[in-house]
């Protein structure tokens, strides 16, 4: 897709609106280039266009706009229902590919802002991307409980982890009774105490699987069941490191998507995974306005 669509107001006036499509270990998204600011989203809109029968499809929707701080570009991030999300770190790896593979940054490591903060990301000489994430904080047990395909529900342990948006990590081995990851029944949200988590939760169930090497699923507010999620993984390595009694650490993170891999000090942590630009097209103008 070429920049010389810009200004988008006008080339959406012709032939429609510009998107992409892209994901991230599986976690998919809907990529909407806005390079002069002009689109407004309304949940409405991004619900329409994340739906997989009657839109393009996704866990959700990527703006790339200017930044309002400044300089830079703003990752406007929607979950699939159309709120708003503070941060989405496979969602981040597609934005910094986008930017870089269209020239609207050069190479070399770039800077920019999201509803949780600045952050930072670079391309790595294998083809990966490596996004700082922050701190992960490591917070107060708090419980969760997930159905199980046998129709039981299951009651666990959990910690509370805030990585720029809150999440909820139970590791299985902590049940009462011996339940596999492939056994949960994820079409259901797990509990969680509306009190701790007044805004939702994303709630991550994880296995060990050897030292500093864990497999999760993860239940996403506002979108359900996702093949991967960013922040997840690394809320998942830091309450793992934290188990074993570690302040930092590598931990190789595998989600149903693939692999991505955490590195947590005690005040960062970074994000390392693929990402993928599947297509591009247009947006028909008609469907646009109508859904607006």
């Amino acid at each position: 897709m070429p920049d010389e669509l810009a200004p988008v107001a006008a080339a959406a006036a012709i032939r429609g609106v510009p998107f992409l499509k892209g994901h991230g270990t599986e976690n998919d998204f809907v990529l909407i280039p806005d390079r002069s600011g002009d689109f407004q989203l309304s949940a409405e809109l991004v619900r329409a266009l994340c739906d997989r029968r009657a839109g393009i499809g996704g866990d959700g929707l990527l703006r790339i706009a200017p930044d309002v701080g400044g300089t830079g570009y703003l990752m406007d991030y929607r979950n699939a229902d159309g709120s708003l999300a503070e941060m989405c770190g496979n969602g981040a790896r597609v934005f910094v590919k986008f930017l870089y593979d269209h020239g609207w940054e050069p190479a070399g490591p770039i800077e920019f802002n999201t509803r949780g903060g600045r952050r930072r990301a670079d391309a790595l000489s294998d083809g990966r991307f490596r996004v700082q994430m922050g701190a992960a904080q490591v917070g107060d047990p708090t419980p969760t409980g997930v159905r199980v395909i046998d129709g039981r529900t299951v009651d666990l342990p959990g910690r509370a982890v805030d990585v720029g948006n809150p999440h909820l990590v139970a590791f299985l081995e902590d049940a009462p009774d011996t339940v596999a990851l492939g056994e949960l029944d994820l079409s259901v949200g797990p509990g969680y105490v509306a009190e701790v988590f007044p805004a939702g939760v994303n709630v991550e169930f994880v296995e060990v699987t050897g030292p500093n090497k864990v497999t999760m699923r993860v239940h996403e507010r506002g979108v359900g069941e996702t093949r991967s999620c960013g922040t997840g993984a690394v809320a998942v390595a830091a309450a793992y490191l934290a188990r074993i009694g570690a302040n930092a650490g590598v931990v190789d993170v595998t989600v149903p998507g693939g692999v991505v891999q955490i590195e947590v000090s005690d005040d960062d942590s970074s994000l390392t995974g693929p990402a993928v630009i599947v297509g591009s097209g247009w947006i028909d103008a008609d469907w646009w306005a109508a859904h607006s």
